[in-house]
């Protein structure tokens, strides 16, 4: 038991105050502060978490002597997104303002003003919020060390946002760095949904060195020369997680108590499902109805373009003029900060979003939460059931609306997790070495340092604990020279090493060049969207930004929805995109923002497991169970660790349907070295196309006598994977992100920034030769390393081709099955321009493959 008398007199009357009770995970906190532990608290949404994670700093502030010299901050709070450290920062100022204690607590993100970032740098608070990137930037700054001495705990909030990316990467670097400037500093992470504790425990936490290796044999720590580029290409995977459970942990494990069981249900709209379809219009009115029924809804969607389109569907039935609002990373800091003050304030009664407002955000009034197609995760769909009620003593409430058949088992699949309290987990991962170089540069933009000293506190860091001494010399080489191939460029030279052995940025260009360029996080080339028209537009309120590449398809004249309204695009000229209103316009309708989440690997299983077991149909609408059995009837539904694989004919085309049910990502890489394959053995694939739940194959000739077990051989990951890499636009790609991560690339420059076209043609010269000059560069193998991972799932398709083996159910068909309706119809949406004459058609169509499929 934790004593209840860990809190001073003036915290045990507030919470008696208020009617509380210090929860015991609160207390247990507070104990392990005290004890001088690091720790990972993990909580239920509602049940004081946050506070949790500040009590302990909260007593600490108000019991500290005075001191005759101002002390900097004592506690950084790191949060994933600026609205929730500026949420955060506001509920914050509760506790301190209603116990009178004297505590300075202010945010700091990419939104804050430049008049107070520089008051901040002066005078920090005693408690700063802020971001990975402003850390990152504050670890580049030549007065770091100094400005962190007193620095007594960091804070991680939402620790399983953080942990599996380039980001918790560099976050993790960073928290390395300050434990230098500030030995007695704590670090506290904080979740609700972590499958794996122990693999957030090993990132959070401090790894110490091994002693004596191969690293001590290097003399003075001077890099060597590298590699001459006649070797081909590394593999794919450069490096390998960690061994688990050979390093004691450093961060204890605190479990908050369960709260209220989430009252999850699935909408069945109008009592039928349909065949296919993602946006979930068929559905439209009863949600809207639903909303006008709640106090305070958010309604989540998947992608930007979603967001848009349903809240489109959702002004169009608003006969009540409810206030209805629209939230999503693409529009403009100011609008989406209006939003928030409005909810805030209680004053929606509904807000259409992305994962922009997941995590965190404190919104009593919200008392339901309406996911919008299919979860994709049953973890996501935790955090985002835990923005309703947001107090651990009463249920939250959850509405799935299923677009599609497919679509309904995974949302069933997904709600029997939640219920069940089981979440998707996270694979082992290893520290980035793009990101590694990023964190060099910034080190000797801060001060001068020692190779080995660094190597030494790089490796404290828990994704690069193993990192090798190899591994390290290349990235320091890298940001000093670029590379054997680029050495000879005077503008890749950004740090050199002086007369003491000290590595030092180059000069004070290098410096500033990077500080405008940190983070870890590359998102799609962007252009701002103003308000004007003509050839010459000057000025123009911006609304928000959009992806470049949208516009780059678009001509002028045309029409799409942004921001809620209906918008003409007139011109695109540097990084502005000028458009004007449009309302009694109908809107093109062209996807646009964000990627797909994946299926996850949990609930792809789930969903098998409920095909292959007819007593689970039961819980599903008598339509879906319908459309199951004449699967059963017409073709086959395969065990849970088997794989249907279907073949008929249609038109003059021969089609080939896969249901692996691994998402969409590891399908399309399938579906890429399928064809190879088959364009080898003279079949004439004509094209694929993918989701989340299958892929089809089409061709000139049949495919029903294939060898099967060959065609789905493992050894497709080998020279069919590398060669459809070194053609691939992906691997382009993927360069770029790491080059711009890694510093070789700049897309802010002091006074201008690049548009994304502009990058792109820098870095394909680059990458082109590199791939001639020097294939095995380090950033090339970062490239195929995020390929594999990220744009091509290439470790889900290897567990997928090792799963099946010897597992495969072929069904030859003479015409298309119950189950291949879905996938044959995205054939024709692929092709649809999207006006009405394009829907009518694909009305038809779908009639017709229903009608083939059930006759």
């Amino acid at each position: 038991m934790v004593p209840a008398d860990l809190l001073p007199p003036r915290f045990s009357q507030w919470f008696a105050a208020r009617g509380w009770s210090p929860r015991a995970h609160q207390l247990a906190m507070v104990e392990k502060a005290k004890a001088g532990r690091d720790a990972l608290l993990i909580a239920p949404t509602g049940g004081g978490k946050t506070l949790a994670g500040f009590l302990p700093s909260l007593i600490e502030l108000h019991e500290r002597p005075p001191r005759n010299t101002p002390a900097g901050i004592h506690t950084l709070y790191i949060s994933p997104l600026k609205a929730l450290a500026v949420d955060v920062e506001r509920n914050l100022m509760t506790p301190i303002r209603e116990m009178g204690l004297s505590i300075i607590a202010e945010s700091r993100t990419g939104d804050t003003g430049e008049s107070r970032k520089a008051r901040q740098r002066i005078r920090p608070p005693d408690i700063l919020l802020t971001t990975p990137e402003q850390l990152a930037l504050f670890c580049a700054w030549e007065g770091a060390r100094e400005y962190f001495a007193d620095l007594s705990c960091v804070i991680v909030d939402e620790a399983h946002a953080m942990w599996p990316s380039k980001r918790g990467d560099l976050l993790a670097l960073d928290i390395a760095r300050l434990q230098l400037f500030a030995p007695r500093m704590r670090r506290v992470g904080l979740s609700a949904t972590v499958d794996d504790p122990d693999l957030v425990r090993r990132w959070l936490g401090r790894n110490p060195p091994p002693v004596g290796e191969v690293a001590r044999s290097a003399g003075g720590g001077t890099v060597s020369a590298v590699r001459t580029p006649e070797h081909s290409p590394p593999p794919i995977a450069t490096r390998s997680p960690p061994p688990q459970g050979e390093v004691p942990f450093s961060v204890d494990l605190v479990l908050g108590s369960g709260g209220a069981q989430p009252v999850v249900e699935v909408l069945v709209s109008g009592g039928r499902v349909p065949w296919a379809g993602h946006t979930a219009q068929h559905a439209m009115a009863e949600v809207y109805e639903i909303i006008a029924a709640s106090r305070t809804a958010l309604v989540f969607v998947n992608t930007r373009f979603q967001a848009e389109f349903a809240f489109q569907e959702l002004w169009k039935l608003n006969d009540e003029g409810l206030p209805i609002a629209l939230h999503h990373g693409s529009l403009s800091a100011e609008q989406r900060r209006k939003v928030e003050a409005a909810m805030a304030r209680g004053e929606l009664r509904a807000v259409v979003c992305t994962s922009t407002l997941d995590m965190g955000i404190d919104w009593g009034d919200v008392d339901l939460v309406i996911q919008l197609a299919a979860p994709k995760g049953a973890s996501r769909m935790v955090q985002r059931i835990g923005r309703a009620n947001h107090r651990l003593d009463e249920p939250s409430r959850a509405l799935f609306v299923p677009a599609s058949r497919f679509e309904m088992l995974e949302c069933r699949a997904a709600a029997d997790s939640i219920l069940e309290g089981h979440l998707d987990g996270e694979p082992a991962r290893v520290g980035a070495l793009d990101v590694l170089a990023q964190h060099v540069m910034g080190c000797a933009c801060s001060e001068p340092f020692k190779l080995l000293d660094l190597y030494d506190e790089v490796r404290t860091a828990g994704p690069y604990a193993d990192l090798s001494w190899e591994d390290f010399e290349t990235v320091v080489d890298f940001v000093s020279t670029g590379g054997y191939a680029l050495k000879t460029y005077d503008r890749f030279r950004r740090i050199v090493e002086d007369q003491d052995g000290l590595w030092k940025a180059r000069n004070a260009q290098v410096i500033q060049r990077h500080r405008m360029n940190v983070g870890a996080i590359v998102s799609p080339a962007v252009v701002n969207v103003r308000i004007g028209g003509g050839r010459r537009p000057m000025g123009g309120r911006k609304i928000g930004e959009a992806e470049e590449g949208y516009f780059e398809q678009l001509t002028p004249g045309d029409t799409f929805v942004f921001a809620g309204q209906v918008w003409r695009f007139n011109s695109l000229v540097g990084a502005d995109a000028y458009v004007s209103p449009a309302p009694a316009k109908d809107p093109k309708m062209p996807s646009w923002g964000g990627s797909k989440f994946p299926l996850s690997t949990y609930l792809a299983g789930r969903v098998r497991k409920m095909m292959h077991d007819e007593a689970e149909w039961t819980a599903l609408p008598p339509d879906v169970q319908e459309w199951m059995a004449y699967q059963k009837a017409r073709s086959i539904i395969p065990d849970e660790d088997e794989m249907l694989l279907e073949t008929f004919p249609r038109g003059k085309r021969f089609h080939m349907v896969i249901y692996p049910f691994e998402g969409r990502l590891a399908h399309t890489t399938l579906a890429m070295l399928l064809t190879r394959r088959l364009d080898r053995l003279g079949v004439g694939p004509l094209g694929f196309v993918c989701n989340d739940y299958a892929l089809n194959i089409w061709s000139l000739k049949p495919m029903d006598d294939l060898d099967l077990p060959d065609l789905f051989d493992q050894d497709m990951l080998g020279d069919d994977l590398e060669d459809w890499l070194n053609e691939s636009f992906l691997m382009k790609r993927a360069f770029k992100a790491c080059a711009l991560v890694g510093g070789l690339i700049e897309r802010r420059y002091p006074g201008e920034e690049k548009s994304g076209r502009q990058v792109t043609f820098s870095t394909d010269l680059i990458y082109d030769v590199l791939r001639k000059h020097q294939p095995d560069h380090l950033l090339l193998r970062c490239a195929r390393s995020d390929a594999a991972t990220g744009q091509l799932d290439v470790a889900r398709l290897g567990d997928l081709l090792a799963r099946i083996r010897g597992r495969i159910r072929h069904a030859a068909l003479d015409k298309v099955s119950p189950f291949a309706v879905p996938i044959m119809l995205e054939i024709g949406r692929e092709r649809a321009p999207g006006d009405a004459a394009s829907d009518m058609i694909l009305a038809e169509a779908e009639e017709d493959l229903i009608a083939e499929a059930l006759s």
